[in-house]
């Protein structure tokens, strides 16, 4: 069974910039799309940035030219770099497939951007 674990976030001032890792433990193979999601308070859970296993990237609009998503095949592990952070931005952010074949969820990391 796949589990991901999330880390990196903190409380953060806007303009600051993070770094977020995803470990994914029991994958067998690298041929998924790896994806960011977030969720803040009171809001669905949303994707936030995806790359394939050829590198192709895509992002959300509101994040476009601020974050950036990477992966490292050989260590299952994925990353979110995220600058220019804005309030808007805080929210607990996971990772998964980008697929309606989700694997299980993992905790989820707190971003929060407040001055």
């Amino acid at each position: 069974q796949v589990q991901l674990v999330e880390s990196g976030g903190a409380v953060v001032q806007p303009g600051t910039s993070l770094r977020l890792s995803c470990a994914a433990s029991g994958v067998i193979d690298s041929a998924y799309t790896m994806a960011w999601y977030r969720r803040a308070p009171g809001q669905q859970r949303e994707w936030v940035a995806f790359m394939n296993s050829f590198g192709a990237t895509d992002y959300r609009h509101s994040v476009k030219g601020r974050f950036t998503i990477s992966r490292d095949n050989a260590k299952n592990t994925a990353y979110l770099q995220m600058n220019n952070l804005k309030p808007e931005d805080t929210a607990v952010y996971y990772c998964n497939k980008f697929s309606t074949d989700l694997w299980p969820w993992g905790q989820g990391t707190q971003v929060t951007v407040s001055s």
